[in-house]
């Protein structure tokens, strides 16, 4: 009986917090203002360049497979890419440290008019805020999936998009994936 209970709480809380999230004050015309960014980026044949760490790597790779991939309908391929590549990340936290593994790929690669999505569920991931500080200073658009209150990175993006979740990390990027999937979907809806 107990084990059944553990399960059932962690949906439970999961729930909670997906609640709190839809909760909040404009968090729907942010979200439609993330849309506009990245379908204008896109039909103007920029980039969106994803990244975070860890679990929010795997968000970053995910976003963007499903965009240069297909979600749910056959559609034209859209430009997108992760930061992942390991031996380009290897190099630079080699070279200059961890912190600037995201950087380095925007300093190179990075175009006006591309967006960056990053991804941090501190909003404190040092090569996250330095991303977006690089991303800014290239013209670039700037969008934060987080949590908590949005940490530092809050201050560096166009556009935050913000987990009100103080706890663990695998809360926020639950919440993380969903918004991913409704921001695809749009995006598809907008194109087709």
């Amino acid at each position: 009986m107990y084990m059944q209970a553990l399960l059932e709480s962690e949906f439970i809380e999961s729930q909670r917090i997906l609640q709190d999230f839809i909760q909040q004050k404009h968090i729907f015309a942010t979200l439609e203002s993330v849309v506009h960014c990245m379908l204008k980026s896109i039909q103007q044949g920029n980039t969106i360049i994803t990244c975070g760490n860890g679990g929010s790597m795997t968000d970053a790779m995910h976003l963007a497979e499903e965009l240069s991939g297909k979600f749910r309908k056959p559609r034209k391929a859209l430009p997108a890419v992760a930061i992942s590549d390991p031996s380009f990340m290897s190099c630079v936290a080699n070279d200059y440290g961890y912190e600037y593994v995201f950087a380095r790929f925007i300093e190179s690669m990075g175009k006006p008019g591309d967006v960056l999505v990053a991804f941090t569920t501190s909003g404190n991931s040092k090569n996250i805020v330095l991303a977006l500080q690089q991303a800014k200073q290239q013209n670039m658009k700037t969008i934060v999936l987080t949590g908590n209150t949005g940490g530092q990175a809050k201050h560096h993006a166009d556009y935050t998009i913000c987990v009100p979740h103080v706890g663990y990390a695998d809360r926020i990027q639950e919440i993380h994936i969903k918004i991913i999937h409704t921001l695809i979907h749009a995006i598809e809806q907008n194109l087709l």
